[in-house]
C-alpha cells in the first residue's frame, strides 16, 4: 500500500478538515402534544414514549 514519502504539513491537513462542520439539529413541534422534539426520533411526553404521533410504550407502574 502506498505511503507518503514526506510528512504532510499542518496547513494541508487543516485545509482538508475545513469541510467538517457541526450542524444544528432539526427540531419539530408535534401536532398532537405540541411538544418540541428531534425529527425522526421517539420522545417522552407525560410518561409515554411517542413516535409519529402515536403512543409506542407507556411507563409501567412501579410496585414500591
Amino acid at each position: 500500500m502506498p505511503n507518503p514519502k514526506r510528512r504532510h504539513s499542518q496547513q494541508r491537513s487543516a485545509k482538508r478538515r475545513t469541510h467538517y462542520k457541526a450542524k444544528a439539529h432539526t427540531l419539530t413541534t408535534d401536532a398532537t402534544t405540541g411538544e418540541v422534539h428531534l425529527r425522526h426520533r421517539a420522545y417522552v411526553s407525560e410518561g409515554k414514549l411517542i413516535y409519529k404521533g402515536k403512543v409506542v410504550a407507556e411507563k409501567a407502574p412501579s410496585n414500591a
